[in-house]
């Protein structure tokens, strides 16, 4: 085995895992579409087992626009979730609430006057 062998099969190689995730987002994009009915995604599996290049590049052509719009349903989704996930950790209440919980620290000797005036003003602003 030369070199150049070595550099074609690494291509090969290449092409293998890129037509792999092409295939999975093609799947994810089936299970993720809802108006498509069982008897369409069931078609379009077997297209996809039984004449794998052909069957991708036409789905790609064919649905491309939907599966942008699903993918990016899906992320605005995600990042409402998580936006909604670190509103509610970090939201401790009214601003009193955060005031008089500096207060008990001070009050306990776990911060100091300066410290308390820093969360104080964060409280506040």
């Amino acid at each position: 085995m030369n070199f150049w062998d070595f550099i074609v099969d690494v291509f090969w190689i290449y092409i293998f895992f890129a037509y792999l995730m092409i295939l999975f987002s093609i799947f994810r994009d089936l299970f993720s579409d809802h108006k498509l009915h069982g008897v369409f995604k069931a078609i379009w599996i077997l297209v996809l087992i039984f004449i794998p290049f052909l069957g991708a590049l036409v789905y790609l052509i064919s649905r491309h626009k939907g599966m942008t719009e699903r993918a990016q349903a899906a992320q605005k989704a995600a990042q409402d979730a998580q936006a909604n996930y670190v509103r509610s950790v970090t939201s401790s209440g009214s601003p009193t609430d955060d005031i008089a919980k500096a207060k008990a620290l001070l009050d306990s000797g776990a911060i100091n006057q300066a410290e308390f005036d820093k969360l104080k003003a964060s409280a506040l602003a």
